[in-house]
């Protein structure tokens, strides 16, 4: 069976993400608006604290380990289909 270029094309990935996007998110799961604080922004999910880069936008690996460390403050995984649907 021989698998089309447009089925490939449907299947979802990971895609660099605007800071303002993410922020977004984040709040939409539940985390406090950005606080200022040193060098970074920081963002709050009830006692825990969540270190939030300056740059305009993160690169796939870095919106990767982003999610994995947002993952063990939260308790569970956020799936790339949430992700987007956040």
């Amino acid at each position: 069976m021989q698998v089309s270029h447009k089925a490939l094309r449907l299947m979802p990935k990971w895609n660099p993400c605007k800071r303002r996007v993410f922020i977004k998110k984040l709040v939409k799961l539940g985390f406090n608006a950005p606080e200022p604080g040193g060098r970074h922004f920081y963002m709050r999910y009830g006692t825990k604290v969540l270190t939030i880069p300056g740059n305009d936008e993160y690169s796939v690996p870095k919106l990767k380990m982003m999610i994995k460390e947002l993952e063990k403050l939260i308790g569970r995984i956020i799936t790339l289909e949430e992700w987007y649907e956040l």
